[in-house]
């Protein structure tokens, strides 16, 4: 009786492992399949950050807003985020919450990476804006490949001239990224072209 029992303990977690992994999986799949597609674009890193190894680090520029400063908000806190499209049919922040939206269709969780607060000549709070960290700001890449798709996205963020962006597909407050793109083409691709 007691082997049966173990047995079977081991069964069940064994199950559970393996769901864990294959529920996260199926969620990204869905994300990318039936979300709603938005172009990220990105600005520059800072140029001593090491480099990493199997992924490239994204800063975005639609990564702060103005906030209702009748509420406390606190670095490190997670808050959904209002994504809307501009002219241009890039991603805009529309405004954030610290709840869920019933309404609002298309947002995503992001970490507070600080909090600024301005005051006005009375010492009352003004305005507070906060900076956010979004949780797609890595884009892994095969390892040998990594370094010089780093390289080239560096160089394209600080080129004016050059339109960096990534693709991150939104869809009930989960956020897929897809890829990055320089000009146009894959990072993927761009790595491939030789020079």
């Amino acid at each position: 009786m007691h082997k049966k029992f173990l047995f079977i303990a081991f069964i069940l977690i064994a199950v559970i492992q393996l769901a864990v992994p294959v529920k996260s999986i199926y969620e990204q799949e869905d994300v990318l399949a039936n979300g709603k597609e938005f172009k990220f674009q990105t600005a520059p890193v800072d140029p001593n950050d090491p480099f990493r190894g199997k992924y490239v680090v994204l800063r975005f520029k639609e990564n702060s807003i103005g906030v209702a400063p009748y509420e406390k908000w606190t670095k490190g806190e997670e808050v959904f985020v209002h994504i809307d499209e501009n002219e241009k049919g890039f991603a805009t922040i529309s405004y954030a919450t610290k709840t869920a939206p019933e309404e609002h269709k298309h947002y995503c969780k992001a970490t507070i990476r600080s909090v600024k607060t301005t005051f006005d000549e009375n010492n009352n709070i003004s305005r507070i804006e906060i900076r956010l960290q979004y949780p797609f700001n890595r884009f892994y890449m095969e390892e040998s490949k990594a370094k010089a798709a780093e390289d080239l996205y560096r160089k394209s963020t600080s080129d004016t001239l050059s339109q960096t962006y990534a693709l991150v597909n939104l869809k009930n407050g989960l956020a897929t990224l897809k890829d990055v793109m320089i000009d146009g083409v894959s990072i993927k691709d761009a790595v491939e072209k030789p020079n």
